[in-house]
């Protein structure tokens, strides 16, 4: 599925850990996972290694269809997640 040539995305999956902001528990997903709940309590941590879905001409094309959306899905929440941590910080939302 992926494009032979595309330097953006490794050959071999690998780990990520995240640390859970809820609990401190470590969140392990693979580089190619969009999202993986905490086991511990449930929150979700999203892959934010995906950007470069968001910015490649043939980003479509090198993840496929279904898998292009859900890419663009995550990035449009983490930009909602970001501009509402902001609009609390200076005092906008109650």
């Amino acid at each position: 599925m992926l494009m032979e040539g595309c330097q953006g995305k490794p050959r071999t999956p690998t780990i990520v850990e995240k640390i859970c902001p809820q609990c401190g528990n470590v969140i392990e997903l693979f580089s190619i996972d969009t999202q993986m709940p905490c086991e511990h309590c449930g929150f979700v941590a999203y892959n934010d290694t995906l950007s470069c879905v968001q910015w490649c001409e043939h980003a479509r094309k090198c993840v496929g269809d279904e898998m292009y959306e859900k890419m663009m899905e995550i990035a449009a929440k983490q930009r909602a997640e970001v501009e509402e941590e902001r609009r609390k910080k200076k005092g906008e939302v109650a």
